[in-house]
């Protein structure tokens, strides 16, 4: 599990699926709203002029050295909601994130679930 004070430590480590195989690098943690805890993480994927953010839980992730070890297949990953490497996650957009990965999501009027740190 990754805690809220090693977030800084993993930026840019490889994320890999229970495989062990390479998704891309961890970029950003985003935090759950309500009790500051890593929630989801987005990871850096792509060819070096084409990069993307693709979202992942971190629920149940496993940190070793230079790598976090997350319970998702590659490949669905791959295909998960994405942002653009300068874009900021759109409130409206946080529910289809929970959805690709069947988690639950419900959220006060005008307020965020994920927060990034």
């Amino acid at each position: 599990m990754i805690q809220p004070a090693d977030i800084r430590e993993w930026r840019d480590r490889a994320v890999v699926d229970e495989q062990g195989r390479k998704i891309g690098s961890l970029e950003a943690i985003y935090v759950a709203t309500t009790n500051d805890e890593p929630y989801m993480a987005t990871v850096r994927t792509g060819v070096p002029t084409r990069h993307r953010l693709v979202f992942v839980p971190v629920d149940d992730a496993i940190v070793g050295p230079g790598y976090v070890k997350v319970s998702y297949d590659r490949s669905r990953v791959k295909k998960a909601p994405s942002i653009g490497t300068d874009d900021i996650l759109p409130a409206e957009q946080e529910g289809t994130i929970f959805q690709y990965y069947g988690k639950p999501y419900q959220a006060a009027a005008g307020e965020r679930r994920l927060a990034r740190r």
